[in-house]
This record gives C-alpha cells, structure tokens and sequence, in this order.
C-alpha cells in the first residue's frame, strides 16, 4: 500500500522533568535528547512503518537542523520530498514530567509545503492513503487525489478554503485549536474521529448518529504521551486506506496511540507490520 503525508516538521528538544517548573521556579532535568517530530513527522514514521515505506511532503529550514531533520527522517523509512525555506528550521521545546504527560512551547512560525515548490506532486494521484496537516490551497487539492484523504482538524480554515471531500477529519476533543463543528466545512467529512486520550473518544460517520469508542489499554509502562494523537492520526489513515471499516481503523489507532506513550519520544514504540 502507498502512504503518504503532507505536512510539517518541528526540531524538538525533549526534557524530562520531575514536575512543570511552575512561575520563578528551577527544576532540574533528569534527561535531555532531541530529534524531528511534530505532527506531520511523527505520523508520516508511524505510517511507514507500518506500511513499509511511505512519502513525506514538507519544508525544512536552510540549516543544519533541517539537513538533519531530513536525514533522521530518511533513517526512519520515509522518502523526505522537502522544500527549503531561507530561514531557520522551526522549533519546538517538549517538557515531559513524572506522570508523563507533556507541555510543548513553539519557537517560530509553521512552514508548509506549497504547491508551487518543486516536489514529485504527481506521486500523490497513486497513493491509497494521505494524511494532511500542513499545506497551501493547491496542496490540498493535490493530495485530494488520493484514493483516501485523512486531516487533522487544526487546520479547518485552510480545509474551508480548499472546499475538498475528506474521507476523514481527525483531532483532539481536549485541544481548544481542534475543535470541529458541523458546519465548519463546506462539504461534510465522510468521518470525523475526536480523540480523548487515555479515556476513549467519539466518531461519527456523516449522516449517522455519534458513537463512542473505547480506550485501549496502555501494552507497557507509560514513558511519555508526545506523538500518541499524531500516531493515532497516522493508524487510522493507514486502517481506512487499508479498506477497514471505520470502528477497526479507529482501534487500531488507539493501538498506535496507546503504544506510542510506552516510549521514550515518538518514534521507539510506534507499532509495524509485524504488530499487526
């Protein structure tokens, strides 16, 4: 199966911390380490591990962060088509407590993969299943010609804009920036998926009533919880490109979240074709 993502990239710098440093506080950390993430990195890795290889349309800065970031990324499996922006790669500080839940500070504006910059576009027509998060008009119009179209909700203005059928709209019913309400797309979603973490969620298949799905139980010690909504994104991406009926490509994005949050970072713990 041919995957793919269009999306953006963050250099993440991680730091464990017994507790959030709360106002003048100083908290010592246990454990520093850094490599690419954000959204459309991690979920880009999750599909191609387990589809066995998949495409990464984004942008990286002029730096040496983004050449390791397109590097690192490379080593993970994906194909990196980036474009390169004069500036420097963004950024992102990630601290993780003792719970292992996650607080995440930006640095710098998203930069998303246009149209116009001189990336293999045409590969998108043969995919089965493309997963969205960043982006210009024209390069979602792109990636509407794959078979299957997931996106996350964080972007509904771009969406609204570029007016496309979505085979399924994704996102955090906890996070106030991805909150999706009928109405906010001009055409509706075929399925809209509101993850609530550790608790479960909801889904909805247009035209039907809401359901709720269950959570699924975490298959080791909870580490840390950075990448399991992007790592749900990219399971349910893969489940519904793979033809599953929504209720199963929903599960085995809550098998992807939930075996995110048992390692360190995004990435060791994500599942494979041979989990399946």
């Amino acid at each position: 199966m041919r995957v793919a993502v269009v999306g953006h990239i963050e250099w993440v710098d991680f730091v464990r911390v017994p507790r959030m440093p709360g106002p003048g506080e100083i908290v010592h950390a246990s454990e520093a380490w850094d490599e690419p993430g954000g959204g459309g990195a991690v979920a880009a890795v999750q599909l191609a591990k387990l589809a066995g290889g998949g495409d990464f349309f984004t942008t990286v800065g002029d730096d040496n962060l983004g050449r390791r970031a397109q590097v690192e990324l490379s080593l993970m499996g994906l194909k990196v088509h980036a474009g390169v922006r004069n500036d420097a790669q963004r950024r992102a500080i990630t601290f993780i407590d003792s719970s292992g839940d996650r607080c995440i500070t930006v640095l710098g504006v998203r930069s998303s993969p246009s149209a116009s910059d001189q990336l293999p576009w045409g590969e998108l027509e043969s995919a089965d299943a493309v997963f969205l998060t960043a982006g210009d008009v024209p390069a979602v119009r792109l990636a509407r010609k794959a078979r299957i179209l997931v996106a996350t909700s964080r972007i509904l203005p771009l969406l609204a804009e570029a007016g496309v059928q979505l085979d399924a709209l994704v996102g955090s019913s906890l996070d106030p920036s991805e909150q999706y309400r009928d109405g906010d797309l001009p055409v509706t979603p075929k399925l809209v998926v509101r993850s609530a973490g550790a608790t479960g969620g909801t889904y909805q298949v247009a035209g039907k009533p809401v359901r709720s799905y269950p959570p699924t139980p975490l298959p080791g010690p909870l580490v840390d919880t950075y990448g399991c909504g992007d790592s749900f994104a990219g399971g349910l991406t893969f489940g519904l490109g793979l033809g599953l009926p929504p209720e199963e490509a929903i599960a085995l994005a809550a098998r992807c979240g939930a075996a995110v949050a048992t390692g360190r970072g995004p990435y060791p713990a994500q599942l494979t074709r041979a989990d399946l």
